[in-house]
């Protein structure tokens, strides 16, 4: 068996040619759960293009998240070493940094919260005051308690899953999950 890494953006079309460029069978392999960051209808499509790219005689490895209590997702993505939410609120500072914006970190604060009806894990930014920022000279204003989306990610219960990947084209689903049931990776042909 040949292994050929390859670095770079999965969307990127150079690293799809490089993929295309691999003779005999493939498999590819996307070990996290990225593709719960995917709207639904954009995870199908990168389900179909992977198809694509393994050609009839490959398959894929790819993990996933699983539903699971509110709690825990909740839990999670809201830790309580605050983590998630400096990671989140990094998102302002690079605003800041690469577009010329002025937000002030410190009048925002990181909330995370599970929609049961989506499934999937919301991630807002929220002020905490009326105010206005100003993003390349335009004005932004903001109420108290506004927020901004800043991630969804979506949860998948296994039978969902398969069948997404069915839709993308793989005729065939293996599963495996950890004793929690939290977590899955899945072989497709």
């Amino acid at each position: 068996m040949s292994v050929t890494a390859l670095a770079g953006d999965f969307a990127d079309p150079r690293v799809q040619r490089q993929i295309d460029c691999v003779t005999g069978p493939r498999v590819l392999f996307f070990p996290g759960s990225t593709l719960g960051n995917f709207e639904p209808p954009e995870a199908r499509a990168f389900l179909s293009d992977m198809h694509t790219h393994t050609g009839a005689s490959g398959a894929c490895v790819i993990g996933i998240d699983l539903v699971k209590a509110r709690t825990v997702l909740e839990r999670a993505y809201d830790d309580p070493e605050g983590i998630t939410a400096r990671f989140n609120l990094n998102v302002l500072s690079r605003i800041n940094r690469e577009l010329g914006a002025d937000f002030d970190l410190s009048a925002f604060v990181h909330r995370a919260h599970y929609d049961a009806l989506h499934q999937r894990v919301e991630m807002h930014l929220v002020s905490r005051r009326r105010q206005v920022v100003h993003v390349g000279g335009v004005p932004v204003h903001f109420q108290p308690d506004e927020s901004i989306l800043t991630e969804n990610s979506y949860k998948y219960r296994p039978a969902q899953f398969e069948a997404m990947a069915r839709e993308a084209g793989f005729a065939q689903a293996r599963c495996w999950t950890d004793a929690l049931e939290q977590f899955a990776v899945f072989l497709l042909r």
